[in-house]
Order: C-alpha cells, then structure tokens, then sequence
C-alpha cells in the first residue's frame, strides 16, 4: 500500500503507547511524530501543520476523568480549530465519549485499541482536514475576488456578459463551447459568481484528463 502524505502528530505520556502507535501508524502515513506532554503541542503548532492529532485524555496521575485531555483540546482548537483531534482514554465511559464529541472530538478511541480502527479513524481525519484546508483556501479566494469585475469594449463580449446576467440566477444548465483559451474557464467563474450559489465553492474538473470509466466517480 502507498503511503498517504500527512502529518500525524501522537501526545500520550506512555512511551508505550507512543511507539506502538508511531510503529503502526508509520505504515500508511508518511510523516507521524510524538510528544510525551502536552504543554508541547502549542510550540509544535506553530513549527509545523498537523493533519491529525490523537490525544490522550488522562496525564496526570490519578485522575481519570478526561479532564486533562478536554483542556488540551480546547487549547489546541483555540490556534488551529480546523485540525481534527483524535481523543484516546483506557477508561471508556459513554458519557465521556459524548461530552468529548460535543466539544469538537473528530473521535473517541479505547486503549488498548483495534489496529484497523485507529488506522479508519486516522484515514478518515486526514480527509476531513484536507477538506477544511481547501474550503478555507477557497474563502480566502473569495474574499480577495469580491471586487473583480469583469467587462469589455467589443459589443459580442458585452452580449454574452448580459446572457450571463440573465440566465446565472437561475437553474438552468449551461454549456459553453469555444476553442482553446477563448474564456470559457473565465465565462464559467462569472456564472458562478452571479448565481444563488456563489458563496459554494466552484469546482473544475479537467474531464480530458480523466478515464471514461471513472467519469461518474469523479463527478
């Protein structure tokens, strides 16, 4: 299996637990790293960008609550928000489990855990924080957009820009034909941008590029 490309990050004072989850984790991630206290994950926010963290939930001893790990967590979405956190605990409590979603837990792991589900669960973190990083790529598009303006002195121009105007708010399906580097790209932004969804992303696929029999997949 190919490694997928992130950065997984492990905080559990357990040297234990630390590299038997590094060792496995290591398999399908390219990039897993560890740290036994937590009062290092802030400084390591700001040295590198995470994917994922799984963070215990219990550092000091004798307290068993989850107290530790629901503080850390806070803190950690306090400077990056979009980075989901993979909590862990030896003491599974449903109410625990719930209180530690509610507050912003992407999951709840039991130790000793299931190799398959730490390893879904991770999976599944990356895709939703590389998600969260295009949606806000995108916004910051946006807003640095909102004052574009596009117009022209040729009168055929300025005829398919009033078309525009009329058939965007609606939902009509629009093909637009032309040869090569005509504008068709620019013309379909411009749709977009008038249209009741220009607060959703717009997506381009490059359907030359893709094989028929994932076409449907893609889409």
């Amino acid at each position: 299996m190919r490694k997928k490309t992130a950065k997984i990050l492990i905080v559990d004072d357990d040297e234990d637990i630390l590299f038997s989850a590094k060792v496995w984790l290591k398999k399908f991630f390219t990039d897993v790293k560890t740290l036994n206290n937590p009062k290092k994950i802030l400084p390591a926010l700001t040295e590198e960008a995470f994917d994922v963290i799984l963070l215990d939930m219990n550092f000091r001893k004798g307290f068993e609550n989850g107290q530790d790990g629901l503080y850390w967590m806070n803190e950690v979405k306090e400077v990056a928000p979009d980075i989901p956190i993979i909590l862990m605990t030896a003491y599974g409590e449903v109410e625990l489990a719930v209180e530690a979603l509610k507050l912003g837990a992407s999951d709840f792991i039991l130790k000793p855990w299931n190799n398959e589900k730490l390893y879904a669960s991770v999976n599944l973190a990356v895709d939703v924080s590389r998600k969260n990083r295009k949606l806000h790529q995108w916004e910051n598009i946006q807003q640095s957009d909102q004052n574009y303006i596009l117009e022209s002195n040729s009168g055929a121009v300025q005829n398919i820009l009033h078309t525009i105007d009329k058939i965007a708010p609606t939902d009509a399906n629009v093909l637009l034909l032309g040869e090569n580097g005509t504008g068709k790209y620019v013309l379909a932004e411009q749709i977009h941008r008038k249209s009741p969804r220009s607060k959703e992303p717009f997506v381009h696929i490059d359907l030359g590029s893709l094989p028929e029999g994932l076409f449907e997949a893609e889409l």
